[in-house]
């Protein structure tokens, strides 16, 4: 999945960018809230993570321009304020859920997850568990009948976005640009050496290749 952090902190940037890698996810930091206006329209992301003491522009500002030109990414808002008017005004304009700081980062990790799940329809699903595949997002492996199926963190990664988008027809370039951060990965053909690989592990129904479109995760059949 593909999340844009907008905040001016280099420290906790500096924090945060590690652990949402290591957690499988690819990642943009921005620091300052003129710049994530523009940029949301320039890249498919499926997350915003949102400081609201931004310079430039202030977060808030920033997430009610974005809701007002139509965008509709999911925003987790991140803010020292500790005042509920302002979480209130948050949640109003637009935001999904927000996070006080300091915080845990454990519980960023868990929020984050938990606002993706609701973004795609999985929102009573304590973990994702779709087509007999149960993904462990902590251990980054899947579950199969019962059994641990151990996953690199490129099939994580890419098993985490097929089965998040169940169902839906997903073309090369848009996993390529929910999965990487560097344009060579992008333009080259690992993607779909991991889509074997997963396949091999959890079986080839798993995922459906549509040709000259690209792939479908259907799960197992039943």
């Amino acid at each position: 999945m593909r999340l844009l952090l907008v905040e001016d902190n280099v420290a906790l940037a500096d924090q945060l960018n590690p652990l949402l890698r290591d957690h499988g996810y690819a990642v943009d930091w921005l620091a300052d809230g003129r710049d994530a206006l523009v940029r949301v329209h320039d890249d498919p992301y499926d997350l915003v993570i949102l400081d609201l003491g931004l310079p430039g522009m202030g977060g808030l500002d920033v997430l009610k321009q974005w809701r007002e030109e139509g965008v509709t990414v999911p925003v987790l808002i991140l803010t020292a304020r500790d005042s509920w008017a302002e979480r209130v005004d948050g949640l109003r304009a637009g935001a999904d859920d927000y996070l006080t700081k300091p915080f845990h980062p454990e519980e960023l990790l868990l929020r984050v997850q938990a606002v993706l799940r609701r973004s795609h329809g999985n929102a009573n699903q304590a973990c994702l568990n779709v087509g007999g595949v149960e993904l462990d997002e902590e251990r980054q492996s899947a579950w199969l009948e019962g059994k641990e199926i151990a996953l690199t963190g490129a099939e994580f990664r890419l098993l985490r976005y097929f089965m998040l988008n169940a169902g839906k027809l997903l073309s090369r370039m848009q996993l390529a640009d929910h999965l990487y951060d560097g344009e060579s990965e992008r333009d080259s053909n690992v993607l779909e050496v991991h889509i074997n690989r997963v396949r091999r592990k959890l079986g080839a129904p798993v995922i459906q290749t549509r040709r000259g479109q690209g792939y479908v995760f259907t799960g197992l059949p039943r």
